[in-house]
């Protein structure tokens, strides 16, 4: 079986297909109580076996409103995944997800460069004009994050207990932060 191809390279990153030999290290992070509490979630309590029969299924038959992605390092060390869902093609909008999953690479860039790359590919590719996501009220790390790749606060949400702040992007302030950063490079 040939390797799952390269999506899209950031500068620190490739995003690419979901494969089977991603399983291990996402159900890993799927059953860490830390990720699972940055992420809003309980920790997955299936075994691995079940776990795999539904990831299998979900390569086998992916939906038209959602897209999973594996986030590399550029020398194609697995450290996390991307997805945009809930995708509402009439509203011209999708919800934007990510979690690094290995530690090694928290705080040094790796995300927000997964992050921009996909909105890149979502404006790029779509006619979706609005990306947005939820990030819980206590993660300001993950706040300044997603306001580097241009999202902005819209408002305060409570959903299942937990209270978020509901972050978005358009497709006009993404083109105005695109040309900002062209016009910073040299010879830009």
């Amino acid at each position: 079986m040939s390797p799952p191809s390269i999506l899209l390279r950031g500068e620190k990153v490739n995003l690419r297909e979901k494969c089977l030999s991603d399983a291990p290290k996402d159900y890993a992070w799927r059953t860490d109580p830390e990720l699972a509490h940055l992420d809003a979630a309980s920790p997955l309590r299936m075994s691995y076996p079940d776990y795999l029969r539904i990831y299998e299924d979900e390569l086998r038959f992916p939906t038209p409103w959602s897209r999973r992605l594996t986030i590399e390092t550029l020398d194609q060390v697995q450290i996390g995944n991307c997805m945009y869902y809930d995708t509402d093609y009439v509203a011209r909008r999708t919800e934007l997800g990510i979690l690094i999953g290995d530690r090694d690479y928290w705080g040094r860039g790796y995300g927000t460069d997964a992050v921009l790359t996909l909105v890149d590919h979502i404006f790029d590719t779509t006619q979706l004009t609005r990306v947005y996501l939820h990030t819980l009220d206590w993660n300001v790390r993950a706040q300044k994050s997603f306001a580097k790749c241009g999202f902005t606060p819209v408002r305060r949400v409570r959903r299942s207990g937990k209270d978020f702040i509901f972050m978005e992007i358009g497709r006009e302030q993404r083109l105005v932060a695109a040309r900002a950063k062209r016009a910073a490079l040299p010879n830009g």
